[in-house]
């Protein structure tokens, strides 16, 4: 393979080069120009050597090796980034090959990065990380929907524009969910930034959407605290944290962050991923539970604290549990009369087995009998149950198809207006998403409604009591009314309503009315001793109507006005 392109080279006789924006193990970025349509792009280059072997350890804190061929990874992260189109997913426009360069070319969003933005501002208030969470979380869910996961979720890979729009970026390691695709493309060895891995890739390289969840819940830690859950001297320190130690509370950090906000963090970053939300769009619906409880000013909310929290708790110890069996042989006591003295207290006897044939047969009956009381207490304790599956922002239709691949019921309940999730999808179930529900259980989907909004009413021209009788009915709330003089509109009509009318606006919203004072009065002036023609003409001007009478007058002038 050749050389990186220098700045200027013409590459595939279409993309001009600029200058180098990042750098990573596996290739560059650069700015660039499409000279066939006048734009200009962000295209990645691989670096020289790596499609060459695949014996290759990803740098700057990343662990890899043994990939069947990078160049590979190169067309796959086209592919898979073609198939996604979301406001929130940096668009794939072309993937190709000149004279032995491999080059991505992609959409090119000026500005920065999350990393850069941690670096100034972290650590951040929840609402401000929950703000740059949520456009995360939106192209997780599109992915996830899809069928992908990221699988390399950090916050490089998060970038933020001039403009304000947040977009993921390098679907390199996305890889399709499926049965037969659940294990590392590089035969157990980790693909991935370690910092933000979950501990099953760690433990067997098993992942599902549920990876891309625990590192997204792993970003909210750092930009809340400004630091890394975990943290040490080489990567498998820290991947070893992973495994065996639980993402901290934020709070334990940051006095203030609520425990609603910790039970958020703690339920993505659970490490047995049963206990995570079962993807991002479930993750988001939480996210914005939490900001909307911020935006209320709730200081604490226990019932969201608890809803919130994982289910389980992780086993305290690393070690095996261990059962014993005991045998008390002794016969009952003989019942104790009032005035006798208590039969002597002996110790208890265990028993012995004999060495024999009979031991082992006691043994296993011993043992039936305690996998059965075992098994029976499962299967009516949770045996019997499986998880609600996440329904939240998918189509009816969706959903229907969703509940039955897990063998549950489909109920349609009330649809509901929702601040967060769009017309014509799920906006709530109940059970809730992760909830354990009885085999074959039924599940009631609640539509949404969209955003619950009212149109501020055309009043001009109307009475005050018939505009505010028309407020009233939209379910807004009238506010004050301010007096103005107006040509057109009649005294004590409506002239026009802060906010606008036409404007939609939530329940319980204010509209202030301008009410009319009639026409603004006209100030005559003093035209005593003046010529009389101008002053009637000044009149007219004004629109206003002379009557004249005359008299005589013996310090007046004929033809001025006397008075």
């Amino acid at each position: 393979m050749t050389s990186a392109p220098d700045v200027g080279r013409l590459l595939d006789g279409r993309y001009l080069i600029g200058a180098r924006i990042a750098r990573g193990g596996m290739a560059s970025v650069y700015e660039a120009t499409d000279t066939r349509l006048d734009r200009t792009v962000a295209i990645k280059i691989m670096h020289p050597g790596l499609g060459d072997s695949g014996d290759v350890i990803e740098a700057s804190g990343e662990v890899g090796g043994a990939a069947t061929s990078f160049a590979d990874r190169f067309v796959r992260e086209a592919r898979a980034s073609a198939r996604l189109t979301h406001e929130n997913i940096v668009g794939v426009y072309d993937q190709g090959e000149d004279h032995g360069t491999v080059y991505l070319v992609m959409e090119y969003v000026p500005g920065n990065t999350l990393r850069d933005v941690i670096r100034a501002q972290a650590p951040m208030s929840p609402a401000r990380a929950l703000v740059l969470l949520e456009p995360v979380l939106a192209a997780l869910s599109a992915a996830h929907h899809a069928g992908l996961m990221h699988r390399d979720v950090k916050p490089e890979n998060v970038l933020i524009a001039d403009d304000g729009r947040i977009k993921v970026a390098d679907f390199g390691l996305a890889k399709a969910v499926s049965a037969e695709t659940q294990h590392t493309v590089t035969g157990g060895v980790l693909i991935g930034t370690v910092s933000y891995l979950a501990p099953e890739l760690v433990v067997d390289g098993r992942a599902d959407a549920r990876a891309d969840v625990y590192a997204a819940g792993v970003l909210l830690y750092e930009m809340l605290t400004g630091r890394k859950p975990h943290e040490g001297e080489s990567p498998i320190q820290v991947a070893y944290q992973h495994v065996h130690e639980d993402v901290p509370a934020p709070s334990s950090l940051v006095p203030a962050i609520p425990g609603y906000v910790d039970a958020l963090v703690a339920r993505a970053t659970a490490r047995e991923r049963d206990l995570r939300p079962a993807d991002a769009g479930v993750f988001l619906h939480q996210v914005r539970r939490v900001r909307q409880a911020l935006a209320d000013g709730m200081v604490e909310d226990p019932e969201l604290t608890e809803d919130l929290s994982p289910l389980l708790a992780h086993p305290a110890s690393d070690e095996e549990p261990t059962t014993a069996l005991f045998v008390e042989t002794r016969p009952p006591s003989p019942p104790v009369r009032v005035g006798e003295p208590g039969p002597e207290k002996r110790p208890m006897v265990v028993a012995k087995q004999r060495r024999g044939r009979r031991g082992p047969a006691l043994l296993v009956v011993a043992l039936l009998v305690l996998s059965t009381i075992a098994g029976s207490a499962w299967w009516f304790g949770v045996g019997r149950f499986t998880p609600t599956p996440g329904l939240i922002g998918m189509t009816q239709a969706e959903a229907e198809q969703a509940l039955l691949d897990a063998e549950l019921g489909f109920d349609l309940g009330e649809a509901a207006y929702s601040e967060t999730v769009p017309a014509g999808q799920v906006a709530a179930t109940d059970p809730e998403a992760g909830s354990r529900i009885i085999d074959g259980g039924t599940v009631t989907v609640s539509m949404s409604l969209g955003k619950e909004r009212y149109e501020v009413p055309r009043l001009r021209g109307k009475t005050e009591d018939q505009a505010q009788d028309a407020i009233a009915a939209t379910k807004l709330v009238v506010g004050t009314s301010s007096e103005v003089y107006d040509e057109k509109v009649p005294l004590g009509n409506v002239i026009s309503t802060d906010p606008p009318a036409g404007t939609s606006l939530k329940p319980d919203s204010v509209v202030d009315l301008v009410i009319s004072k009639g026409k603004r009065p006209i100030e005559v002036k003093d035209w005593t001793g003046r010529d009389a023609q101008k002053a009637l003409a000044w009149l007219e001007k004004k629109k206003l109507e002379a009557a004249t009478t005359a008299d005589f007058s013996d310090s007046v002038a004929e033809g001025r006005v006397i008075s």
